[in-house]
């Protein structure tokens, strides 16, 4: 099983230089991928932005947004011209993980409407493999893909996000939750990518959200609660299911790879670059 981390885009106040280091770190500590979380109301850098970043000062890791809101952008064109830059700055190494989201506000914020999200968002997949193809509404525009496509990656837990990623992705990636869970959720996802008429074999992939060390139980929490506000209780639930020891750790990454995962996505409650040496230490 790959083990790949996100960037900390989402820690408030994250300094610049710290996002820059973690990138260069992961690289060169083995881990398979960055990915990037995604929201418009919050205090976080963009996920298009920072991979592009990320990008320029590494040369072998995976780049991926998992997960990209693209439904709320209002232009499919101009986010086709965006990850396409994307791809080719890195080399071809861009990875769209996409979903439609639950906060309604981030499509407030750009006025886009949230109640037809879903549709959009498939409409959206469709047209960007047009302009990436050299064929959207107006031919031409550019840059094109390193590989002329760049793979999707879906996620979201509802009927109409599995089947969207059973027939655009490469694969689904679970929000999150206990690995012994994990087998169904594949099971459930391989028969949908059945019906869907794919061939191959599905990339299943999982969030699992990581603060080790000193204080890590208290940072995880902070962190949660304020970035999942919007949940209400369900935040609690979920800021206590963040892993705070290593050997949780060292056992969860265990049993996704024994149940079916093909690549653990870790996410950082800090953006201090020495705690991805921590979870090296763990998991490479």
């Amino acid at each position: 099983m790959d083990i790949g981390v996100c960037l900390p885009t989402t820690i408030p106040g994250a300094d610049g230089s710290q996002l820059i280091e973690f990138a260069r770190r992961a690289e060169r500590l083995g881990f398979s991928s960055l990915t990037v979380v995604d929201r418009m109301v919050y205090d976080n850098y963009d996920g298009i932005v920072t991979l592009s970043a990320a990008a320029a000062v590494t040369e072998r890791i995976k780049l991926v947004t998992a997960i990209l809101l693209a439904a709320y952008r209002p232009s499919a064109v101009e986010l086709a011209k965006q990850l396409a830059s994307l791809d080719r700055l890195s080399g071809g190494r861009l990875i769209v993980g996409v979903s439609a989201g639950m906060r309604e506000d981030d499509y407030v914020a750009t006025g886009t409407d949230y109640h037809t999200r879903g549709r959009r968002l498939d409409a959206m997949i469709e047209e960007l493999r047009e302009v990436w193809k050299g064929e959207g509404p107006v031919p031409g525009v550019g840059p094109r893909p390193v590989n002329g496509d760049i793979p999707f990656w879906a996620g979201g837990h509802s009927p109409a996000g599995l089947r969207r990623a059973a027939k655009y992705g490469i694969g689904w990636i679970s929000p999150g939750g206990p690995p012994h869970k994990f087998p169904d959720l594949v099971a459930r996802f391989k028969e949908l990518w059945d019906e869907e008429g794919r061939t191959g074999t599905p990339r299943m992939g999982t969030n699992c959200y990581v603060s080790l060390g000193p204080g890590g139980k208290e940072r995880a929490t902070e962190h949660m609660l304020s970035y999942y506000a919007y949940m209400g209780t369900m935040a609690e639930h979920l800021a206590k299911g963040a892993v705070t020891d290593e050997s949780v750790l060292k056992d969860a990454a265990a049993a996704y790879a024994a149940n079916g995962c093909d690549e653990l996505l870790i996410l950082s409650c800090t953006a201090d670059p020495d705690h991805l040496d921590r979870i090296a230490d763990v998991v490479l």
